[in-house]
């Protein structure tokens, strides 16, 4: 790796000297938005309810709410490298979200359900670029050297948002309206904007981007988005056997196995699938798949056990599951430090270990379980994933090239969302095939299952972060 391509100038001397002022800017421009794009993946889920009988429609139609939602940010995110090459990462940034909170807008003020499902169309497509896009911002003004520092502050209120996004959902519908889930998006969208034209620096008044790889965007968009589409229809249809769901799995599963056979070989290819050749590299996007898929499968799962089986209401649920988020907010500061000094891999394997070894308490729930013993459990699982997933991150970056940021972004993305999606869905299946008892000890009974596939994801996980930290610690040596 080059001096000149892979550090920003100063490099030599951050460990040093710290982090310099210009990256915190840059971090801090950056924060709101993500942070608001990550609030709405949880928050919305708790207004459904509300919204359905406000505009009268029935409970199929209002999953689409949140699938359509799912199914734009799989189109979109392969897009975002090429859009940040061509236009620019502060152009972009800024156009995502403006889009965003646009939707948002027209969402709060849908007079119908068709008419709030094709606005969360038009709030994914800025979501779907967030993400991505400000992570590049970050990766690229931070530099490999500094990234597990950074990271270390940035993901405190990306971790936060999701878990506190269900008990200020609750409040927001108790005390206002449903529609303010989606108008508190403008406000922050506003600061996010403000922030972005005042502290990011400014795109080159020339860009040279390779052109658009639209055999890629025809294979790997669609392919996404079926597979997304499946999984959500897992859920719906209680198991992966219905030709609604393994229909779309299959297919778009297919699409996805055209586009990598056609990026090994394109020159310019809408993701850089030559990256997982590297060891580092995909053992760190290995680990973020199944981390993910970990995390957001329990965060779906551990409110609806206290709803379900202990008969407490969305906010107390939403209280109860908290610390999780309290402990991650307190594990990453000291995570950020370690991984800039000794490596992202260890200390991702570490926090991994600790993440698995809190949730065998979970996998014995009961129905009489004190809350005080879960709510220790939550604390130190959230201790761990803390440790774990922005470590993880930085470690997947420390093996690019300024150069191969932009796509690079894009991948880990996608293995985020998919990741995601499928632990959710492994969960919900797992959940939905044992709960045929009405009694509340049965119901919590339930919840075994799911927690023990939550176990083996983090189990998963913790082994592709031994790799990791094997072989970078090989790719240090060399």
């Amino acid at each position: 790796m080059s001096i000149d391509e892979s550090k920003p100038p100063g490099a030599e001397s951050a460990n040093a000297v710290g982090v310099p002022r210009q990256v915190w800017v840059v971090a801090a421009a950056v924060v709101v938005g993500l942070g608001m794009a990550l609030l709405d993946t949880t928050i919305v889920n708790v207004a459904l309810d509300a919204i359905a009988r406000d505009l009268h429609c029935s409970l199929g139609a209002i999953q689409w709410v949140s699938t359509v939602y799912l199914l734009t940010l799989a189109v979109v995110i392969p897009l975002a490298g090429w859009s940040t090459e061509r236009f620019g990462s502060r152009r972009v940034w800024m156009a995502a979200v403006t889009v965003f909170t646009a939707g948002s807008a027209l969402c709060g003020a849908a007079w119908s359900i068709d008419a709030l499902i094709a606005f969360r169309v038009l709030q994914g497509i800025g979501g779907g670029l967030i993400m991505p896009v400000g992570m590049s911002l970050i990766a690229r003004a931070s530099g490999p050297e500094r990234m597990g520092r950074v990271m270390s502050v940035v993901g405190v209120p990306m971790l936060l948002v999701p878990v506190l996004g269900p008990v200020l959902g609750g409040i927001i519908v108790d005390t206002i309206s449903w529609r303010w889930i989606f108008y508190i998006n403008v406000v922050l969208g506003a600061v996010a904007l403000t922030l972005a034209a005042r502290l990011l620096p400014r795109d080159p008044t020339e860009t040279t981007a390779p052109p658009l790889d639209r055999l890629g965007l025809v294979t790997l968009a669609p392919g996404l988005a079926a597979v997304v589409f499946g999984l959500s229809e897992v859920q719906s249809h209680g198991g992966p056997t219905a030709p609604a769901a393994w229909g779309p799995i299959v297919g778009g599963a297919a699409l996805v196995v055209l586009f990598v056979l056609h990026a090994r070989r394109a020159p310019h290819a809408l993701i850089d699938v030559r990256l997982f050749r590297r060891a580092p590299f995909l053992a760190a996007a290995t680990t973020i798949f199944f981390a993910g898929a970990a995390l957001y499968g329990a965060l779906f799962v551990t409110p609806l056990y206290f709803q379900l089986a202990r008969g407490e209401s969305p906010l107390t649920a939403g209280l109860l599951v908290a610390p999780q988020g309290i402990g991650a907010a307190l594990a990453m500061p000291l995570a950020g430090r370690l991984t800039d000094r000794i490596g992202g891999g260890i200390v991702a394997a570490t926090g991994l270990f600790i993440c698995a070894a809190a949730t065998v308490p979970l996998t014995l729930v009961t129905g009489h379980t004190p809350y005080a013993w879960l709510v220790v459990v939550l604390l130190v699982r959230g201790l761990g994933i803390g440790a774990s997933l922005m470590p993880t991150t930085a470690a997947a970056y420390a093996t690019l090239q300024r150069s191969e940021i932009p796509r690079a972004t894009g991948a880990i993305s996608v293995l985020q969302q998919l990741g995601g999606s499928i632990g959710v869905t492994a969960l919900a299946v797992s959940l939905q095939s044992r709960t045929h008892a009405t009694g509340s000890a049965s119901r919590a009974a339930a919840f075994t299952a799911p927690f023990t596939w939550a176990l083996a994801l983090a189990a998963i996980a913790l082994a592709a972060a031994i790799v990791l930290a094997v072989a970078g610690r090989r790719a240090a040596r060399e």
